[in-house]
């Protein structure tokens, strides 16, 4: 038998398409054999005797110990994703930040450096600046798509560089396999949050990166029900991140692990529909004479177009654009829609619209949203799976409203 089959005899789902590890990866029955994952809600475990027990808590036996950081269900759900992002090993943490915060604990100490881009996520700035330096992690951040930027950012104490591809709000797109290139000459990890694209769309781990994070919350559960984090890479580092969930409890709730397998049962699917909407939608906002500028990488026009083409299999389904005036006319806009959301979540099969300069990056200061980017006459748009020509005459409402 060749090495294939072999590795196939061994393990089912050897080389199985994404589809099919989306559907059947990390399943585990119970003995009652139930079709669907089994929702484990307990908080502790029952051992037969002392001896297990204390193996267990020593980590000598495998099995579960507290749920605390040991779940059956929340087991599936790290090994699917870990499956689908091509990654040795997967830990579930309570929310998208709590992944963030979890990895910058376990893997810096004081006097280390974060490399950072400038067009993430405003909670992200405000952790890294706020909080982390509080313990003596520093950041510098800079420009994602000036790689001399990149280069020159580097110090001797850095160990960790940050970015998120396509960015949150603009889609700036970042060479992956460059920056890793770049991060590894230096001797640090590149950990790339790949919420926006998820592995349907983009395999950071095969483009180099270490690390990959993702808010579940998002396209991963795909209906805004619950919030929820995941951390992916080797295991040697993702051990670390669950020591210090171990220690620290930022846990992944079994409910919300079990409400994420099975969104990412139709994970591509959707991916693929919100790509389609969002691009027929920026195609329709770019040619509106009303909308100064569209940021959305499905666009020729667009600074990332080519290398999102090269790294994505989609373009993705948000896309930001600039009103002709300021912060009371694309208010005016918001305002005016009537099938959208108002909301600052994403990734939901309900499109939902926000204004980043007073929400999502509102903490920033008026220089730190300068330097990313945040005009106040900027709204996003996470396009949802309704029909485009509802989306587009709610925007048209809210367009022709000033």
């Amino acid at each position: 038998m060749g090495n294939f089959d072999e590795q196939l005899a061994e393990d089912p789902l050897f080389g199985a398409a994404l589809d099919t590890l989306a559907i059947r990866a990390g399943q585990s029955r119970s003995h009652e054999g139930e079709h669907s994952e089994a929702l484990f809600l307990t908080s502790s475990y029952v051992f037969a005797n002392a001896k297990e027990a204390a193996d267990r808590f020593s980590g000598e036996q495998p099995g579960n110990v507290y749920s605390r950081y040991t779940n059956p269900t929340v087991r599936m759900f790290e090994e699917r994703i870990a499956a689908l992002e091509g990654a040795e090993s997967a830990v579930g943490t309570s929310s998208g930040m709590a992944a963030i915060l979890s990895t910058c604990i376990a893997l810096l100490k004081s006097g280390d450096h974060i490399l950072c881009s400038r067009s993430v996520f405003g909670t992200t700035t405000v952790l890294f600046t706020k909080f982390l330096q509080k313990f003596g992690v520093t950041t510098t951040f800079v420009n994602p798509i000036d790689y001399a930027e990149w280069e020159a950012g580097f110090t001797a104490t850095t160990k960790l560089v940050f970015v998120e591809t396509p960015s949150n709000p603009l889609c700036d797109v970042i060479d992956i396999q460059r920056l890793a290139d770049l991060t590894h000459a230096r001797g640090a990890l590149l950990a790339v949050d790949n919420c926006f694209c998820t592995p349907a769309l983009q395999k950071p781990l095969e483009l180099g990166a270490d690390l990959i994070i993702h808010s579940a919350t998002k396209y991963i559960d795909g209906q805004g029900r619950c919030l929820g984090g995941v951390v992916a890479g080797a295991k040697k580092y993702v051990d670390e991140v669950l020591g210090f969930i171990r220690s620290a409890g930022p846990s992944l709730s079994p409910f919300n692990a079990w409400i994420f397998l099975k969104g990412l049962e139709t994970l591509r699917l959707r991916m693929e529909a919100h790509s389609r909407n969002a691009l027929a939608l920026a195609q329709w906002l770019n040619a509106h004479p009303k909308v100064e500028k569209v940021f959305y990488a499905g666009l020729p026009s667009h600074t990332g177009h080519e290398l999102a083409a090269k790294q994505q299999s989609a373009f993705g389904g948000v896309l930001s654009f600039r009103v002709k005036g300021g912060r009371d006319e694309a208010w005016k806009v918001i305002d005016a829609t009537r099938i959208m959301s108002l909301t600052a979540n994403l990734g939901d099969t309900k499109t939902t619209i926000v204004h980043p300069a007073t929400t999502t990056h509102g903490r920033l200061s008026p220089e730190q949203k300068a330097d990313a980017g945040i005009t106040e006459n900027l709204i996003r748009v996470a396009v949802g799976l309704e029909d485009i020509g509802d989306l587009k005459a709610d925007l048209a409402r809210g367009l022709g409203n000033y």
